[in-house]
C-alpha cells in the first residue's frame, strides 16, 4: 500500500515507529505492528512502561535544558510525531527555541507537517536524512537555515542508537582513519554507533548537550533478550547495551547529575507518573551531558 506520494509503506510488516506510536497510544499503526508489539509484550510484558519512561524523559530534559538557556535543538531518529512534541515542550519554556527534526523513514516524512507547527517566534524544520551517515544531516541545507551550529545545541538521540549496531560498517561515510573510536576500558572498539555519535559531538560547539535513552537487558535480561529476538525477527537490528556500554557514548563530556540513571529516575519532576516502577520494569537508561567549554 502506498501512501499519496508513492512511498510504500509496507503496512503488512511489522515497523519500529509505528509499534513505538502504539506503546504510546497512538493511532498510527496496524495489525502487523500491533501484532509483534503482542509479541514484544508475551516476553517483557512492561514494555508499555519503557515506552511511557522514555517518552517522559524526552520531556523532561528537553525542559531541563530550555531552562539552562539552550535555544537550539536537533533530534535524531524522530518517530511518529505524538503530542507534546520536543518543540512544543522547548517553546513551552522559550517561544524563540529553534528545532530541526531529523528522520529516514517515508512513514515519519508523511507526518512531518506535525512537526512543523512552530511558535511564530520560534522555528522548525524537518531533515530527511540517515543517522548512519551523519554527513547527511549535517550538510543538508534545512539544518543549516534553522540552527547555527557555532552555538551550543542540543543533540536528542533518544532510543534510536539501539537501531544502530557496533558492528556496522562506517568506512564509507568517515574513511579509514575514523572507523574506530577510543574505548575507555582500554583499546579500540569498532565504529558502528560509537563512531557516528562522536561524529555529531565534534559537530557541535561548546556548551551544547548530549541526551540519549536506551534499551538495556541489565535488570532482566531473559526478558530483554526474547524482546530484541522478536525486534530482530520483525524489523532488523536491535541491540541492548550494558550500563558501561552506554556511558561510553558520553566519553569526554560532562555529565549532568544524576549521571547514568535508569530513565525514570533522571530528574522526575511533578510531570513524572512513574514513580512507583522498578528499574527492570523499566529497563532503560538515559543520561544527559555538555561539551566542557
Amino acid at each position: 500500500m502506498d501512501d499519496e506520494t508513492g512511498v510504500d509503506l509496507q503496512l503488512d510488516r511489522p515497523h519500529a515507529a509505528r509499534m513505538y506510536d502504539y506503546y504510546l497510544g497512538g493511532r498510527t499503526n496496524f495489525p502487523a505492528d500491533r501484532e509483534a508489539v503482542g509479541r514484544v509484550m508475551a516476553a517483557f510484558p512492561t514494555a508499555l512502561v519503557t515506552a511511557r519512561a522514555n517518552r517522559e524523559f524526552m520531556h523532561r530534559s528537553t525542559r531541563y535544558l530550555a531552562r539552562r538557556g539552550l535555544r537550539q535543538f536537533l533530534d535524531i531518529g524522530t518517530g511518529i510525531p505524538t503530542s507534546p512534541n520536543l518543540h512544543e515542550i522547548a517553546q513551552e519554556v522559550s517561544p524563540d527555541a529553534r528545532i530541526v527534526y531529523v528522520d529516514n523513514d517515508p512513514i515519519v516524512l508523511t507526518h512531518a507537517q506535525a512537526l512543523l507547527r512552530s511558535h511564530p517566534a520560534g522555528r522548525t524544520a524537518y531533515v530527511e536524512a540517515d543517522l548512519r551517515k551523519p554527513g547527511s544531516i549535517l550538510s543538508a541545507p534545512a539544518l543549516h537555515e534553522t540552527l547555527d551550529l557555532s552555538r551550543p545545541v542540543a543533540l536528542s538521540l533518544n532510543s534510536v542508537l539501539p537501531f544502530v549496531a557496533d558492528d556496522l560498517d562506517v568506512s564509507d561515510e568517515f574513511g579509514a582513519s575514523h572507523d574506530a573510536v577510543p574505548d575507555q576500558r582500554g583499546g579500540d572498539t569498532e565504529g558502528g554507533a560509537y563512531a557516528i555519535v562522536e561524529r555529531l559531538k565534534d559537530a557541535v560547539a561548546p556548551g551544547s548537550a548530549l541526551v540519549i535513552s536506551h534499551g538495556t537487558s541489565d535488570f532482566a535480561p531473559e526478558a530483554s533478550e526474547k524482546a530484541s529476538m522478536v525486534y530482530r525477527s520483525s524489523v532488523g537490528t536491535l541491540q541492548p547495551r550494558t550500563r558501561a556500554d552506554f556511558t561510553r557514548f558520553f566519553a569526554g563530556w560532562d555529565l549532568v547529575e544524576p549521571g547514568v540513571t535508569v530513565a525514570h529516575r533522571w530528574r522526575p519532576d511533578e510531570h513524572n507518573g512513574l514513580s512507583s516502577v522498578t528499574d527492570a520494569e523499566v529497563s532503560c537508561y538515559a543520561a544527559v551531558a555538555f561539551k566542557i567549554e
